[in-house]
């Protein structure tokens, strides 16, 4: 029997009225609502109050800048974004990661602010086991049930990061505007969005209490080839067990990032991405190369197979690149 959870609901008209009521205590920001509600359900959120981020004005937009760095709307729904004939054009990587999400509905649904800044979906953390993240003192899945999580930067806690565009905008270097702070409004590269558990186990992101997310940009130096690569169990509507979002931009440079495998989008080591860029490798130096890229992976009991995984996707990701 689901025991309803009585709240106030709030319409932001701007993002300051955003922001001054998600200061407020017990407010949660509502984008598609997508993972809040499951939250709720699960019962590790009971907002007070749900401030609705939708009708801010500007808040769903896909645009090119002046600059020709592509704006995208926080309330932008994660359909409207893989369906752009701009950002299908321009950065193609976020399109198909984009349409890598869920399902048609949850895709229709769910917003860019709210996928990057989803909950991890570990068992024992969802389940309300106790755990690092919801009070407990140990990770039962070092000897338990581990084989989704982390095989890269994890510890104490190990969970990965479930979003798909998140991969393809830390290849694209992408920029999260985030208003609501002391000091207004600011910008943090997506690689400096996600922290990892050793840094702090209550969040997954540098987001401070009434903070949210306005935007995400693209810079104009990110177009050239990509290609964005999802392995599933299921085949469809399932979360990764490995990802990739490979790209070579316009001047030659090369961004590997892989999903699935640690508790924030993991870049390789920026030597093996400069490997790549040189080219003139044949098909043993891309799996030296592939495999290099894991040697700081420390698997669980039962994740090792995510070390197959992420090669198999590095070299074929490496390959579409050098061949493109």
């Amino acid at each position: 029997m689901t025991t309803i959870h009585p709240f106030a609901y709030h319409a932001a008209r701007s993002l300051d009225d955003a922001a001054a009521r998600l200061h407020e205590p017990g407010a949660m920001a509502l984008g598609g609502g997508t993972d809040l509600l499951v939250l709720v359900e699960e019962g590790l959120a009971r907002p007070e109050r749900l401030v609705d981020l939708r009708r801010i004005p500007g808040s769903r937009g896909i645009e090119r800048l002046p600059d020709g760095a592509i704006r995208i709307g926080a309330s932008a729904r994660i359909d409207e974004i893989a369906r752009s004939e701009l950002v299908r054009e321009t950065i193609p990587a976020l399109a198909e990661a984009c349409e890598a999400v869920g399902t048609p509905a949850l895709r229709a649904m769910g917003t860019i602010g709210g996928n990057l800044c989803q909950r991890p979906r570990c068992w024992y953390f969802r389940r309300g086991i106790p755990c690092l993240k919801n009070g407990g003192e140990t990770c039962p899945a070092v000897e338990g049930e581990n084989q989704y999580l982390a095989i890269l930067e994890g510890g104490p806690c190990h969970i990965v990061h479930p979003s798909d565009p998140a991969v393809a905008l830390t290849a694209l270097e992408a920029v999260v505007e985030v208003a609501g702070g002391r000091d207004g409004t600011r910008r943090v590269p997506v690689a400096d969005f996600f922290v990892l558990p050793a840094e702090r186990l209550d969040a997954e992101t540098v987001l401070a209490p009434g903070e949210l997310v306005a935007a995400v940009e693209i810079p104009a130096g990110a177009s050239g080839v990509q290609r964005y690569h999802k392995l599933m169990q299921r085949d469809a509507w399932d979360f990764a067990l490995v990802s990739l979002a490979a790209a070579r931009r316009e001047n030659g440079d090369v961004r590997l990032v892989l999903g699935g495998v640690a508790p924030r989008p993991y870049r390789v080591n920026t030597s093996i991405e400069e490997d790549v860029a040189s080219g003139n490798l044949d098909e043993q130096d891309v799996a030296t190369l592939a495999d290099r890229a894991l040697y700081d992976a420390r698997p669980l009991s039962r994740n090792a197979y995510k070390l197959d995984l992420a090669a198999a996707l590095l070299r074929r990701g490496i390959g579409e690149l050098l061949h493109a």
